[in-house]
């Protein structure tokens, strides 16, 4: 007889996510959740209308983290069919300031267009207007040690 496979047994392997749906885009938010990454690490590709960051997301997916400890790992996160971007919170000029994602809101418009906000920590965001939702997120290099050690935290009512 033959036994179902667990989740236990399942390897860990790099994330290559896609998303065209409201749905889909929160499933990628909480995998990006508390990703840092440094101004200079975005691009607007006006002409291809598509945004990306290079994120060092926090690995939230890792089922191992009490055997070897809180990681991260470098992600490309890209946004295709982008019309417009506006900011809010973030200074320009300062390429080494460091950002940290916090989530990814979807508000649908004139289906399929909407606005993808990117909320930063310390009130900043990043707004995009897209004409149809589509994103991805992949893994880029081997997850390393958190420089923290530790696993991000939220204060409650935070």
């Amino acid at each position: 007889m033959t036994q179902d496979a667990r989740f236990e047994d399942g390897r860990e392997a790099p994330l290559n996510l896609g998303a065209l749906d409201g749905d889909d885009l929160k499933v990628i938010s909480a995998l990006v959740q508390d990703a840092v990454f440094p101004a200079s690490e975005m691009r607007w590709l006006a002409k291809e209308q598509r945004f990306a960051l290079l994120l060092n997301r926090f690995r939230w997916e890792d089922a191992g983290r009490d055997r070897h400890g809180a990681e991260r790992v470098q992600s490309v996160l890209v946004f295709e069919n982008v019309q417009r971007v506006a900011s809010q919170g973030v200074p320009r000029g300062e390429a080494d300031m460091i950002l940290s994602l916090l989530s990814l809101d979807w508000q649908e418009g004139e289906a399929p267009s909407g606005v993808v906000e990117l909320v930063l920590a310390g009130d900043g965001a990043i707004r995009l207007q897209v004409e149809a939702l589509e994103v991805s997120l992949r893994d880029v290099t081997r997850p390393y040690r958190a420089p923290s050690g530790h696993v991000p935290g939220h204060p409650e009512g935070a």
